[in-house]
């Protein structure tokens, strides 16, 4: 452990200290810390006038920090979400009793005059002690285990769709045009062929055997014209490694797969049983190759969220489902009081404000995890038109574009999940039958004041 002494603030810190003094700004909390956390070194304010200190990041000196904060008697310790530093820290002030505020830093990086990690702790404590600042949205610990095993296997499947790629690669240096013929070279027909070629099967006929009944039938001919190829070494070489890397990654969604089953049945295990309800079955995405392969799922799912099912929601799937549960929890309400809240944070409202005179001010970028999930689910939403949310999506991109259109269908479905997990499915199904009824009077009088141009009148059918 290391005193450091405090560093002279700027003129204009100063003058920002005195103002609080005067009156302006008042103490509302006490025996509070500022702790800015680096890769190798902490530093610690823990009072105005106190020298800052500074600890190595070893569990024992965080454990050496932790004795002197409760000798300083402190009771809540703020801190910036800087990388991945914190999160040990951060565990073993949960652990220890403390009140724990993790923020973020573009909330202070405008505070004047500050250069250096001592002054971020001193500046961190001064703001947390007159309530300034704003605690980050971290879940429980069971929520922390589930989003990081989630996390682990998305990007086992981006680092699987990679070696894809390579696949596809290896087969268009060979001219074997699987792509052109198979819409997904990675399922039973395609994997069934590559493999066979790896065997050294290079026979057209015997290749095409190995296909789905319903490619043989549909696309013989083309099939067999893309099966003949130039089969060389070192193209066959980067095939079966590509292959073989692909089938690694596989496996390792498996292991993930079981990992999350065995934390599903600990957090529902004192949980009431709750059988889906098939009566009113939500629409659901096309199956992916890479969804979530735990048995009863759903009903995992319902257990956990006590039966709030957002799967009912079109473009929510299972595996959706529950990603949106790993990176949010289950009680939204006590984390945003609002949906304009939930919404804000989410990244998925326009980024710009507008003043009295009209002119705009951009804010920054926000670009959430749980915000780019709702952005996947409003693909699925464009793809079905014969739903109230379709027809809002088809309708924002022929005025605005693709781009604008994914991201107010996002919103949507984001206010719907928000509604879902705090006012259950019935609210959200007579908003949207509501909703429907408005855009279908709208329409009516539209048709009406265009018939009136012409001098002509709407007749039911």
């Amino acid at each position: 452990m290391k005193k450091i002494r405090s560093e002279k603030n700027t003129s204009k810190e100063n003058s920002s200290q005195d103002r609080a003094e005067s009156g302006k700004l008042k103490e509302v909390k006490s025996n509070v810390a500022g702790i800015d956390v680096g890769s190798e070194t902490i530093f610690i304010s823990t009072t105005k006038d106190d020298e800052v200190k500074s600890f190595r990041t070893f569990t024992e000196s965080y454990i050496q920090a932790i004795e002197y904060l409760k000798e300083k008697e402190v009771t809540s310790v703020v801190m910036e979400a800087t990388g991945v530093y914190w999160i040990a820290f951060h565990e073993m002030l949960e652990e220890a009793g403390l009140e724990v505020y993790v923020v973020n830093g573009r909330h202070v990086k405008n505070v004047p005059g500050r250069k250096t990690d001592v002054l971020d702790c001193q500046w961190l404590r001064t703001l947390h002690s007159y309530g300034l600042l704003r605690k980050s949205f971290i879940p429980d610990e069971k929520i922390r285990a589930l989003r990081s095993y989630m996390r682990l296997r998305d990007d086992n499947v981006r680092m699987g769709s990679q070696h894809i790629q390579h696949i596809q690669k290896a087969l268009e240096l060979m001219n074997i045009k699987l792509t052109s013929v198979l819409s997904n070279i990675m399922g039973v027909s395609g994997l069934n062929i590559i493999r066979a070629i790896l065997d050294g099967q290079r026979n057209e006929e015997e290749l095409l055997k190995l296909c789905d009944r319903s490619v043989r039938d549909k696309k013989k001919d083309e099939v067999l014209k893309a099966l003949r190829g130039s089969y060389k070494e070192e193209h066959l070489f980067l095939l079966k490694q590509a292959l073989r890397s692909w089938e690694f990654y596989q496996s390792q969604l498996k292991e993930c797969d079981k990992e999350i089953e065995k934390l599903l049945i600990e957090m529902t295990k004192d949980k009431d049983d709750i059988s889906p309800d098939t009566s009113k079955p939500g629409k659901r995405n096309p199956g992916s190759p890479n969804k979530v392969e735990i048995d009863q799922l759903h009903r995992h799912i319902l257990r956990l969220t006590g039966g709030r099912d957002a799967e009912k929601m079109v473009g929510i799937s299972d595996s959706l489902f529950l990603q949106l549960i790993s990176e949010l929890g289950t009680d939204l309400k006590s984390a945003w009081k609002t949906e304009k809240h939930f919404t804000s944070w989410l990244g998925v409202v326009p980024p710009q404000n507008r003043s009295g005179k009209g002119k705009r001010r951009f804010k920054g970028k926000i670009n959430t995890r749980a915000g780019q999930l709702f952005r996947l689910a409003a693909r699925g939403v464009a793809k079905s038109k014969d739903t109230a949310l379709g027809g809002f999506y088809w309708r924002k991109k022929s005025k605005h574009g693709g781009k604008v259109a994914n991201k107010a269908t996002a919103r949507k479905l984001a206010v719907m999940f928000y509604n879902i997990m705090t006012k259950g499915i019935i609210f959200v199904e007579q908003v949207l039958k509501k909703y429907q009824e408005n855009y279908d009077r709208k329409r009516l009088e539209s048709l009406k004041k265009q018939a009136a141009r012409f001098n002509l009148s709407l007749v039911p059918a």
